[in-house]
């Protein structure tokens, strides 16, 4: 018997993370609902703001909700990393938030994050 050779031909590992990192909006919304719904709904103020449009906006703005002095003054603008870090410790990025929740697992920060990114006012 002869010897094969195989070649194999593995992905970059860039290209994979790319993938990874841009998270799945529909995973989001479930993971939306289940773990941020209690204090949060899209249109409508809870415990905390009203989450349609966060994205692209900067911290506090809903006039119709009573932030954290913390928050009003942080001038943090709500993109993909300020969110993905939000979740992960909202003390970390502003400390004195008023905010205590996290969502430990960094998947479904950045599922979250890529259903944040698709409501937008209509």
């Amino acid at each position: 018997m002869g010897i094969m050779a195989f070649q194999f031909r593995a992905l970059p590992v860039a290209v994979v993370q790319a993938n990874d990192e841009k998270g799945d909006a529909k995973r989001g919304q479930e993971v939306f609902y289940k773990r941020c719904a209690g204090c949060h709904s899209l249109d409508e103020d809870k415990e905390g703001p009203r989450l349609r449009g966060v994205y692209g906006r900067t911290a506090a703005r809903i006039t119709t909700f009573k932030y954290s002095d913390a928050l009003k003054a942080s001038g943090v603008t709500w993109d993909a990393a300020s969110l993905e870090q939000w979740m992960a410790d909202p003390e970390k990025i502003v400390p004195n938030s008023d905010m205590f929740f996290r969502v430990p697992k960094a998947s479904e920060r950045t599922d979250v994050v890529a259903y944040l990114q698709t409501l937008s006012y209509q």
